[in-house]
């Protein structure tokens, strides 16, 4: 059976190649840094799970002190040169999306179809994880069809892979880190705190009134915390389960997956994304990306509200009919 635990291992091993590139990279003055802090989150895919929660939270620290004292480095990664990159955009032309599409045309067949895929009676997937699984497998079928279709350098692979990481750089993890911070919330029992505050300020007397306060909420704590990871627990265990679901009858999953798509319109409002809006306004380097409202985030709020309140009247509509 193939389990998550074979992805942990394969981002592991990508992870320490990144950091075994850096080291020899000398054209980046802060390779060392860069080698330290993508081998730690290297050993956090590889060995996590066997560590204390106190070894693991130790290694946290360590990637944060990385990132905040100087921060990392940009590699310069030798591959293609931008003449080759060219004339290849030119001569495959459009077919260049094929490896892209492969990814979430895996992702969808394995979780529609591999899920239920048998070999003497062991599933191939864990069916608890298939989406994830085959979110894996369909990178790697992506990058053979890429090296296959493009014949690039052997290393050129692992060397943009390098570079983009680098682009982006703690920013990277910013989303682990705020999913587990939502979880750390939902266990101190901040979700029933907000929901009784929440309760005091708005009658929960109608189904449209909780569903309006759970999307908004989800939102709004998701351009807080920068994630909507880390605003569904909270705002879940406050709105969502106590109001929407127990009070009126919600369908518990079509309820947590539009809450979920609530949160991600906070996504685009909100620097606190910044692998979503400061990274993008970084690379393309906007006249304003340090403002807080940077070009990238104004550009995505007119969308981020219309689809906000289409989540709004989704729920309404299907929660309470399904």
């Amino acid at each position: 059976m193939i389990t998550l635990q074979w992805i942990y291992i394969l981002a592991g091993a990508v992870f320490v190649a990144f950091s075994v590139l850096s080291a020899g990279d000398r054209a980046n003055p802060k390779r060392f840094k860069n080698t330290a802090f993508w081998g730690l989150l290297a050993v956090s895919f590889l060995f996590g799970g066997y560590f204390s929660d106190l070894m693991n939270g130790l290694l946290v620290i360590g990637l944060v002190l990385l990132a905040g004292i100087g921060g990392l480095g940009q590699g310069k990664p030798r591959t293609t040169s931008p003449e080759e990159r060219a004339d290849s955009a030119v001569k495959f032309g459009n077919r260049l999306f094929i490896p892209a599409l492969i990814i979430p045309v895996t992702a969808l067949l394995g979780t529609l179809w591999l899920a239920e895929v048998e070999i003497g009676g062991t599933p191939l997937f864990d069916p608890r994880d298939p989406t994830l699984i085959a979110l894996g497998l369909g990178v790697v079928l992506a990058i053979g069809v890429g090296i296959a279709m493009l014949k690039p350098p052997a290393m050129a692979p692992l060397q943009e892979g390098r570079r983009l990481m680098d682009a982006v750089g703690w920013a990277a993890i910013l989303p682990q880190m705020l999913a587990a911070l939502g979880a750390v919330f939902a266990l101190a029992g901040v979700g029933e705190v907000v929901g009784g505050l929440i309760a005091e300020v708005i009658p929960m007397n109608a189904s449209l009134i909780a569903v309006v306060a759970y999307c908004v909420g989800m939102a709004l704590f998701t351009v807080i915390m920068g994630n909507a990871f880390a605003a569904f627990p909270v705002m879940t265990a406050a709105v969502g389960l106590p109001f929407v679901v127990f009070q009126f009858g919600g369908n518990p999953a079509i309820v947590c997956a539009i809450g979920m798509l609530a949160g991600f319109c906070g996504t685009l409002m909100t620097p606190m994304a910044a692998n979503f809006n400061v990274v993008p306004a970084n690379l393309l380097e906007l006249p304003d990306r340090n403002a807080a409202l940077n070009g990238v985030i104004r550009a995505q709020i007119p969308t981020a509200l219309m689809m906000l309140v289409a989540n709004i009247v989704l729920m309404q509509f299907l929660a309470f009919r399904f």
